[in-house]
């Protein structure tokens, strides 16, 4: 068995242990998201907890994990007589982002439900789960119809499994941990709120504490089991304080000043819903009763705050989580209780304001100056200067509006998502196929018509049918998939007006809003002065392209054929990474083209570059005034696209929807 990194090594990341430490005492605070860069020991933190949780009490046998003193009525290995159990150690069981429905949630034999009427199911990963961590890595990538199950298990605390007549039910209460890099890509908002608390960890900028990182990291690699028993002492302290923790946690009394400052708080920072007030309240009397506490106090609620509401505090995705701190503290302080924030000084040892787990040497320093604001652009998000003259300073973009659909033409076969029509595991029905590899949606009316014309051949003398393999049929469904939006944007002078600029940046944070909302991949390519340049190579995350985009400077000629080549390169390395993702090309342009040698024919011939691979494109006219000379509708043309003014972008135009971006010509 390989030996874990000790939780009580990882070096300066006191917010995240704590976080995990506070749901090994009180699993119903909802989970830890847990948000920062790579390289940043997140996994390492929460594979490491699983040593520190006390030993689960089961019934022997139990595939389910059912308590002994409680089991599960509905257990599917049940029923069982409720007595003595078995125990044993907690269990981490980690989710693959790639993991099939099946996987997750369990399976059927059908060919034994078919040929025998048997039940025969074997238990997936929640079942595993079940009374113990439920670890996503990489949890912004796990596709949707896995997220819905993980809705639906985390909102229910079961697990249903429902296919051809066949109905299992067990119970699935399970810690769900979550580490995500917000460069790619954000969480679905429903999927968000159902972490109890969030966590941005980044590596810290002291070189002694990165130098105390290298040290320990190495000794680890060099000798596992002798790094590991240097920390013996450090581990067994935690985990006699997390057992210490839930034996005192029954006792702890959450009064109404606390409540109070709680539910303040809560509508301070105009969080949805209720779920925020309770979770905060859960985590300040776990907070309370690591510090050894029976009362929580000012600075527990402080803390719950920190933890439980950044990530609820999002209205779109272009929204950076975190808190005004300074409202927070003048918030408690005018609903706090005379006194209440008073109190005797807390364990040395344990978490002072901020209940804190021990730790050794550098391990203790944790300088708030070491995280970057969230929200500030980093260098590379700043747009070079302009390749020609006149450039004039960025602008600030309208406000979003919800567009009209843009979807690539044809079915595809790309990743899960919502936008183009696709060939995927999940939607409705279009018809069969013999399996290639294992069986994961059965057709039962094919499987059926198959199997009946060889009954008879087969010796059938009962009222069961006879299977043979041959017989299967795999369901050939059809849902959406996701795409690459890459976004080609005119940055020239031509656009340059302030109150235009604004409109058209207002337009393409719409469409990124869109992007996100369908689980599209997007990059970003501008085009001004001589030449362009990719602002933002393909990514997951719009919020950078969000970011790329409030900083473009605009000004100088208009090389449009610079920017639609710099576009096809793009495409072209793309489809060597990722060939099953079918594109989606917005060029936001008036049309002109002006810049370097026969400006126009350079623009027509990259256009039909497009035009020629079949590549689904949509010129955003942003063409203004009495006089139009329709270069963009030209454009589109060549293209092999269609052309919409930004009048006629928004869902609640009087013109007709745009379902398709090359309407003007037949998929194939």
């Amino acid at each position: 068995m390989s030996t874990h990194f000790p939780f009580t090594a990882v070096v300066g990341q006191q917010d995240l242990q704590l976080a995990l430490l506070l749901n090994a005492i009180a699993p119903n605070v909802g989970g830890v998201l847990v948000r920062g860069e790579k390289g940043t020991a997140k996994s390492t933190a929460v594979r490491a907890l699983s040593a520190l949780l006390p030993g689960v009490d089961v019934v022997a046998e139990c595939r389910f994990s059912c308590a002994p003193a409680s089991p599960d009525p509905a257990c599917p290995d049940g029923p069982h007589e409720a007595g003595p159990g078995t125990k044993r150690p907690a269990r981490m069981v980690e989710l693959p982002v790639g993991a099939s429905e099946d996987r997750l949630v369990g399976a059927l034999d059908i060919e034994r439900a078919l040929a025998e009427g048997v039940k025969a199911f074997e238990p997936g990963l929640l079942a595993d789960a079940h009374r113990g961590i439920l670890y996503v890595d990489e949890v912004n990538l796990l596709h949707d119809h896995l997220v819905d199950l993980l809705l639906d298990a985390a909102a229910m605390g079961a697990s249903y499994v429902e296919r051809e007549g066949v109905s299992v039910r067990h119970a699935a209460r399970f810690l769900l941990v979550g580490t995500m890099n917000p460069e790619e890509g954000e969480l679905r908002p429903q999927l968000l709120d159902r972490f109890g608390l969030t966590v941005e960890v980044s590596a810290s900028r002291e070189p002694d504490q990165r130098v105390e990182v290298v040290r320990r990291r190495l000794a680890y690699d060099d000798d596992p089991e002798g790094f590991a028993a240097r920390w013996d002492d450090e581990e067994s302290a935690v985990r006699a304080r997390i057992v210490a923790a839930r034996e005192l946690l029954p006792s702890v009394r959450l009064g109404d000043g606390a409540l109070r400052q709680i539910a303040a708080t809560c509508a301070a920072f105009e969080v949805d819903g209720m779920r925020a007030d309770i979770v905060m309240a859960r985590t300040a009397v776990a907070l309370a009763a690591w510090a050894g506490r029976t009362d929580v106090l000012a600075e527990d609620v402080r803390q719950a705050a920190l933890l439980a509401l950044p990530h609820r505090r999002r209205r779109n995705p272009f929204d950076a989580p975190g808190l005004d701190e300074n409202k927070l503290d003048e918030t408690l302080e005018e609903f706090g209780e005379q006194g209440g924030s008073e109190d005797d000084d807390p364990d040395p040892d344990g978490p002072g304001g901020g209940g804190q787990p021990p730790q050794d040497g550098p391990d203790g320093d944790s300088p708030a100056g070491d995280v970057p604001a969230q929200g500030e652009p980093s260098e590379e998000g700043h747009a070079p200067a302009a390749q020609g003259g006149g450039e004039q300073s960025p602008v600030r973009a309208s406000e979003p509006f919800r567009t009209k659909a843009l979807s690539v033409p044809g079915i595809g076969q790309g990743a899960a998502g919502r936008r183009s029509r696709a060939r995927t595991e999940h939607g409705r029905t279009t018809g069969a196929r013999r399996p290639q590899g294992a069986l994961t949606k059965l057709h039962l009316a094919a499987t059926v018509q198959a199997a009946a014309p060889h009954q008879r051949a087969r010796g059938r003398t009962g009222s069961g049918l006879l299977l043979r393999r041959d017989d299967l049929r795999q369901a050939v469904r059809e849902g959406h998939e996701s795409n690459l939006v890459l976004f080609v944007v005119d940055a020239s002078g031509s656009m340059a007006a302030r109150q235009r600029m604004s409109a058209v940046k207002g337009a393409v944070l719409s469409l990124l809003l869109d992007a996100y909302q369908r689980r599209d991949k997007v990059g970003l390519v501008t085009f001004r002065g001589t030449g362009a340049e990719v602002a933002l190579p393909p990514t997951s995350s719009v919020d950078a392209a969000a970011a790329r985009l409030e900083s473009l400077p605009t000004g100088g000629r208009t090389p449009l054929g610079a920017g639609l080549l710099k576009a096809h390169d793009v495409l072209r390395v793309e489809r060597l990474r990722d060939p099953a993702r079918r594109a989606l090309v917005v060029v936001v342009t008036d049309g002109r083209a002006t810049g370097g040698p026969e400006p126009v024919a350079l623009g027509a011939r990259a256009a039909r570059l497009f035009a020629a691979e079949g590549v689904a494109s949509v010129v955003v006219d942003c063409e203004s005034g009495v006089v139009r000379l329709g270069l963009a509708s030209q454009l589109a043309g060549d293209l092999g696209g269609t052309a919409v003014t930004l009048d006629e972008l928004r869902a609640d135009s009087i013109a007709g929807l745009v379902k398709d971006v090359q309407g003007n010509r037949r998929a194939a």
